[in-house]
């Protein structure tokens, strides 16, 4: 069922079909290729890897926003006046 692809571990369609889960856990937590004839198409990825993924992405995301601050003023603030 299993074969490794680099650095993706990967299965066949079929076996994808036949046993989604048991497909997955092949990856032991790291994404898992879908092939059909031999070429990958479609990932599997475990959830936490998927949030993880989408949150480094947001992060990359917010790196323009904050260079495009680093100039302004700041405005010191003490807790007790919020």
């Amino acid at each position: 069922m299993k074969q490794r692809t680099c650095p993706e571990v990967s299965v066949s369609f079929y076996d994808f079909k036949k046993d989604p889960m048991a497909a997955v856990e092949t990856g032991n937590g790291l994404p898992v290729a879908v092939l059909i004839q031999e070429k990958p198409e479609f990932y599997c990825v475990p959830a936490d890897v998927f949030e993880a993924m989408v949150e480094s992405i947001e992060d990359h995301e917010l790196v323009p926003l904050i260079e495009s601050r680093r100039s302004e003023r700041s405005i010191p603030v003490k807790l007790e006046d919020l």
